[in-house]
C-alpha cells in the first residue's frame, strides 16, 4: 500500500509556470517502485483526464493537450514524484492528482485514471488569461 501526499500547485497568469510535488510513502513494507505513477486532473463537471505518467524508469507519456508544456518525473531517492508545468494555458486549470497503480506499459493505460488505485489528496491549479 502506498500513501501519496502533494504539495505545490496556486495561481499562476497564462504563460507562467508550476511544479507540482507528491511524495509517495510505502506503507505495511510496500515499496512504490513497483507502481506506475501518473498525473491527473479534473474539472468539475468532467471526468478525470490523465496529463502525463511514468510507468517506469526512461518511459513517459502525456496528453497531446500538455506534449511539449509539461514534464514528468521522478526521484527514487527521494521517493517523489513531480510535474512542471510550463507555459500554462487557462485551459489547464483543474485539479490536479498524482496516483500510483499498477498498469501496463502503455499510453491507453497508463493516462486511463481507472487504472490507479492509490490517489493524492488533490491540489488546485488555476491559470487566468
Amino acid at each position: 500500500r502506498l500513501q501519496l501526499v502533494q504539495s505545490g500547485g496556486g495561481s499562476v497568469e497564462a504563460g507562467g509556470s508550476l511544479r507540482l510535488s507528491c511524495s509517495v510513502s510505502a506503507i505495511d513494507e510496500d515499496n512504490y517502485m513497483r507502481y506506475a505513477l501518473g498525473w491527473f486532473r479534473q474539472v468539475s463537471g468532467k471526468r478525470r483526464e490523465g496529463v502525463a505518467a511514468v510507468p517506469t524508469d526512461g518511459l513517459t507519456f502525456y496528453a497531446a493537450s500538455v506534449k511539449g508544456r509539461f514534464t514528468i518525473s521522478r526521484d527514487n531517492a527521494k521517493n517523489t514524484l513531480y510535474l512542471q508545468m510550463n507555459n500554462l494555458k487557462p485551459e489547464d486549470t483543474a485539479m490536479y492528482y498524482c496516483a500510483a497503480g499498477s498498469v501496463r506499459w502503455l499510453p491507453s493505460q497508463a493516462l486511463d485514471p481507472i487504472r490507479y488505485n492509490y490517489w493524492g489528496q488533490g491540489t488546485q491549479v488555476t491559470v487566468s488569461s
